[in-house]
């Protein structure tokens, strides 16, 4: 749990992601076509993955992945973030943290 602190906060979005997700790939996609430029961390490539993704269930996320953080905070899953956009709060969202500046 403290790994995923310390990594969420290292940039104002974090999505933690496996490489064969296509919700994943989407969120992707939509966060560096708005110009957010995630840190992107593929569990079934990174060392210590699986303890990340058990750490990940433990916070709430079901699925696992993905699971992306704004601003050091938990937003939630593929669903969640898809509503923030059709919504209109993801934008002022990503200004917020720091991941737009227009």
């Amino acid at each position: 749990m403290e790994m995923i602190t310390k990594m969420v906060l290292e940039r104002p979005v974090v999505i933690y992601s496996k490489s064969s997700c296509c919700m994943s790939h989407t969120i992707k996609t939509l966060l560096c076509d708005f110009g957010a430029n995630p840190a992107v961390y593929e569990l079934d490539e990174v060392s210590r993955g699986r303890e990340i993704e058990q750490a990940l269930l433990r916070l709430g996320c079901s699925p696992a992945v993905p699971a992306i953080f704004i601003g050091g905070e938990l937003v939630g899953g593929a669903n969640e973030v898809m509503s923030l956009h059709l919504n209109g709060s993801l934008i002022p969202m990503l200004k917020r943290a720091g991941a737009l500046w227009v």
